[in-house]
């Protein structure tokens, strides 16, 4: 790994994007839609999709936005009743999105995954012609696992257990160029930064290794499932796949755009 400098150069060939958004990208800390962050999100894979990119966006907050629109004060802990607010928060996430690509000429359609998806023969080749046909059209596919089916118990129809690796099972799956994980930290530290105010952002990573888990323990906010930990495994997997990956603050300005100028932004890992 370096902490500076690394060559960026692909990003600016990449054709077929990844971009998974987390749900503290999305609400607040009450669980309310931060609707001008997903408006800045939407412009900014509108404006990409204008440079002539094709653009997947793998979208967390389902269940985050569900606990703000029915105004509750605590993350539920059942399976049933987070699969009920799953279903609410879905909808009304969706119709953001809708909304927002719709200001800057553009349609969003949705696809919820299960396991099964991926691993099932069939079924992901019908979600393959899913996304390349929407991709075809135009047209953004959202993505986001099906919370509101998806159990661990079921094994035959189990869950991703987080949208960090399914960002990175559809990045494989799309046979995508890069994936861009948004995060509300810019980047992967040589130390915890919300513990040592000294800790240093690491630019550039020409490999992951098993030392860097150590630098990623906790979770993110309460009403997200993710980590720093599964944000570097999905970067492993992908970048094992030929595909370069970034994960950077996602409340920045124009932080795609300036991704994709090779500007130094968040943490890039190269393909292998």
């Amino acid at each position: 790994m370096s902490t500076n400098g690394g060559d960026r150069v692909a990003v600016n060939f990449a054709k077929r994007i990844v971009v998974k958004v987390g749900t503290s990208s999305l609400t607040y800390d009450n669980g309310k839609m931060n609707l001008g962050s997903i408006d800045k999100l939407c412009r900014s894979i509108a404006d990409l999709m204008n440079r002539g990119k094709e653009v997947l966006l793998v979208s967390s907050g389902a269940i985050g936005v569900g606990i703000g629109y029915l105004g509750l004060t605590k993350r539920p802990e059942s399976t049933r009743e987070k699969q009920a607010i799953a279903s609410v928060g879905q909808c009304e996430l969706m119709n953001a999105y809708s909304r927002s690509f719709a200001e800057y000429s553009y349609r969003c359609g949705q696809i919820l995954l299960t396991k099964d998806g991926i691993t099932d023969k069939l079924t992901r080749a019908n979600v393959t012609n899913t996304i390349e046909t929407l991709l075809e059209m135009g047209i953004v596919p959202v993505i986001n696992e099906n919370d509101s089916v998806s159990t661990t118990e079921i094994m035959h129809n189990g869950t991703f257990g987080d949208n960090d690796t399914l960002s990175a099972d559809v990045a494989c799956l799309a046979k995508a160029d890069l994936l861009v994980i948004l995060s509300d930290v810019d980047g992967l530290y040589d130390s915890n930064p919300r513990e040592n105010p000294d800790a240093q952002r690491i630019s550039y990573v020409d490999k992951v290794t098993p030392d860097m888990v150590d630098l990623t323990t906790g979770k993110g906010s309460w009403l997200g499932t993710g980590g720093m930990m599964t944000k570097i495994t999905a970067m492993k997997k992908v970048t094992e796949n030929g595909i370069c990956g970034v994960i950077a603050d996602g409340s920045g300005s124009q932080t795609l755009e300036r991704i994709l100028d090779q500007e130094d932004v968040g943490t890039f890992f190269t393909a292998q």
